[in-house]
């Protein structure tokens, strides 16, 4: 088993969850009064990305490799969130929620990625793959939200 590759493939999903954290902390700055009910899903987000995060860090560390830390701005996984200032430029409710809904696909195809690693121990596996569903319920809720279902 490679260490070294396991170790790489798990902390490119730590830098994804540091994206979605900064993206989302940035969505919630950006909110005008009117849209400050999805401040409490924005932050739910960030404290999903946060704990998924540290669910990594255990694994790499376990491993004997060194985690990664900020934001991805290149590699084999590429970054989830684009220039954040940018990236909420629209700053009405429809184009943050695309946003959202663009960082959360770009997440997916993260995990999507990750899954492809034949380094990941079952157990890192499972956790990829749980990580991933969750990610996938909140792309769904984030594109609701978008399409005004919720």
């Amino acid at each position: 088993m490679n260490l070294e590759k396991q170790a790489e493939t798990l902390n490119d999903l730590i830098l994804i969850n540091n994206d979605r954290v900064k993206g989302y902390q940035k969505a919630i700055d950006e909110l005008k009064p009117e849209d400050a009910d999805l401040a409490g899903t924005f932050q739910e987000r960030v404290n999903q990305s946060r704990l998924f995060g540290e669910e990594l860090e255990t694994h790499v560390y376990r491993s004997g490799e060194e985690v990664a830390e900020g934001t991805m701005a290149s590699g084999k996984i590429y970054r989830a969130w684009m220039d954040v200032k940018a990236f909420f430029s629209g700053n009405n409710r429809k184009a943050i929620l695309e946003n959202c809904e663009f960082g959360e696909d770009a997440a997916l195809r993260a995990y999507e990625e990750a899954l492809k690693c034949e380094n990941l121990t079952p157990e890192q596996r499972a956790l990829v793959i749980r990580q991933q569903t969750e990610i996938q319920a909140s792309h769904n809720q984030i594109k609701a939200m978008r399409d005004g279902l919720v």
